[in-house]
């Protein structure tokens, strides 16, 4: 098909095996069509045997596609014609649903937000909403291991289609083992030199919210797009918090049904098995027979069963069972206090979570020290993502830990767990990191959610003075934690390669280097002057789990 600019971008169309007139589902992407996200969706042959027209293009500058590559920026005019173009194919009904994951759910949101008319529903997943907040930085901090690793991948198949062998062997290894030789000095020389106009230089160069970001993401264009969505999404998938942000917006101003699905997964694959956690047969994927579904109810006008169903589907960890509700919940905030002997960066046995408020003060002093900064272990932002037994990282005196007595009965939490913590530090700016994590009886300590947040002092103040309460808001969570288990938190001033290490100095992640970097001493305080806090998203004993007749 040709543009509105005159580019041509290439499509593989499948059609069914079969006479009449068909919807078109719809999938742009920028990593060679052939591979049509078959990482975590079936084939598109198995969706043209349901009776669709599929189309499975490369994105502008990828591929075999015409013209110039350049993330995001044309997605919302190309996304448009290319819907209006696929209305038009020979055998169509005219009627178009679009799904995809990562880029493919970004290039959803793009289209949509050209308002075709023929797009009738998309099934966004995985995707940032707020390309700052839900992507490339987390608590004002730079999301080091997924843009590294991203950035070399797209230069890559940038090398590949340009025949550079020699680079793309290059950018085959460093995407195996990521090139870190500085912590804190994060720009990248290899993609200086093979890919200079890679966005993740750009990136790095705004720190902070501001125009660029404004621009680029897509909900400046999605302000009146409304139609029926089916939301997608992962307790360990990095983006899980542009998934549940676009989710939260659309379900309450839409006119149409919005439908939200969680696993337990991570970003890629999505299946039973994530980190070093088995969740079970009903962890495995059922995203491709429930988007048959969506596409029947929205694009066939036939009449599935989801519209008589709960639109939210959680798949609660511990449990391993999925939970419908009709909207994602807001769980009444349990806080758990934060108790301390002054040791609890020392032993796993010297801080606690109550649920009384501390009568008595105490203060926890760590000290971080970039020259061996506190490693990430699965989670969110980290690869490989998913739930690990961090319990050897714990035993880290730079990670301070307070940990509730093993439960009286199961303790059910839904939504997202937020930590107040008063803390001081003798630098101008530092980071903190927070993990909830269950605890068995054995000592293993697995990681349930994770959140990070960057603190920084004024330009002005030349003595920074930090106190708090800090707010560090974690990735949200549906989980069982079992009687007898216990519930960990820990803190630490880094998590890398997870965040880029920040150096103590106040200077943005572009702009420092490790031997600059400052040892950081903190102090955490807890006690009555001072309640540090854990608020638990804690909610009842689920009345029916299974979803067993929604997924056969």
């Amino acid at each position: 098909m040709l543009t509105r600019d005159g580019v041509q971008l290439d499509a593989d169309v499948y059609y069914p095996d079969d006479e009449g007139e068909f919807p078109v589902l719809l999938m742009r992407q920028p990593y060679g069509r052939a591979i049509a996200s078959t990482v975590v969706y079936a084939h598109p042959t198995w969706y043209a045997a349901h009776g669709y027209i599929v189309v499975i293009q490369d994105v502008r500058g990828r591929g075999t596609s015409e013209g110039v590559f350049d993330l995001f920026a044309c997605e919302v005019e190309d996304g448009g014609d290319t819907v209006n173009w696929a209305a038009t194919l020979p055998g169509s009904t005219g009627q178009v649903g679009m799904y995809g994951f990562s880029y493919q759910g970004m290039t959803q949101l793009y289209a949509a937000g050209s308002c075709p008319p023929a797009l009738k529903t998309i099934c966004p997943a995985m995707i940032g909403y707020d390309l700052y907040a839900d992507w490339a930085y987390e608590g004002g901090a730079f999301c080091l291991q997924t843009n590294l690793g991203w950035a070399i991948q797209l230069a890559a198949e940038t090398a590949r289609l340009k025949g550079n062998e020699e680079a793309y062997l290059t950018l085959y290894g460093a995407a195996r083992n990521p090139p870190l030789p500085d912590p804190v000095d994060v720009r990248s020389e290899l993609l200086k030199q093979l890919a200079p106009d890679s966005y993740y230089h750009t990136w790095l160069d705004h720190p902070q919210r501001d125009e660029y970001w404004e621009n680029l993401s897509p909900g400046r264009y999605l302000s009146d797009v409304d139609m029926p969505m089916l939301h997608i999404g992962g307790w360990f998938d990095t983006y899980m918090r542009g998934t549940l942000r676009f989710y939260r917006e659309m379900a309450a101003r839409s006119q149409f049904p919005q439908h939200l699905w969680v696993g337990p997964w991570a970003h890629l694959p999505w299946g039973r098995k994530v980190g070093a956690v088995d969740y079970g047969a009903e962890a495995a994927n059922p995203i491709d027979r429930l988007q048959i579904r969506w596409f029947d109810q929205f694009l066939k006008s036939i009449d599935t069963g989801l519209l008589n169903e709960k639109p939210v589907h959680l798949f609660e960890l511990g449990s391993n069972q999925w939970r419908s509700l009709p909207k994602f919940p807001t769980a009444k905030q349990q806080p758990y206090f934060l108790y301390s002997t002054g040791l609890a960066s020392m032993s796993d046995q010297e801080g606690s979570l109550e649920k009384t408020p501390p009568t008595s003060d105490a203060q926890d002093v760590f000290v971080h020290d970039p020259w061996r900064p506190v490693p990430s272990v699965g989670g969110h932002a980290a690869f490989p993502a998913g739930s690990f037994n961090r319990s050897a990282v714990d035993c880290r005196t730079d990670v301070v830990t307070y940990t509730t007595k093993p439960l009286d009965e199961d303790l059910y939490l839904m939504g997202e767990a937020i930590a107040q913590l008063y803390c001081t530090a003798d630098a101008p700016s530092f980071d903190l990191c927070a993990v909830l994590s269950e605890v068995h009886p054995n000592g293993s300590a697995f990681n349930l959610a994770q959140g990070y947040l960057r603190i920084d002092s004024s330009p002005d103040d030349a003595t920074p003075n930090f106190t708090g309460p800090f707010q560090i808001i974690l990735q949200p969570i549906c989980a069982q934690i079992a009687k007898g288990n216990a519930l960990r938190l820990s803190f630490s001033a880094a998590c890398f390669p997870a965040y880029a290490v920040n150096p103590g100095t106040g200077a943005p992640p572009g702009d420092s280097q490790l031997i600059d970097a400052q040892i950081i001493t903190l102090s955490i305080y807890s006690g009555s002057n001072h309640p540090s806090q854990v608020l638990l998203p804690v909610t009842g004993a689920p009345l029916a789990a299974t979803l067993n007749s929604v997924l056969v």
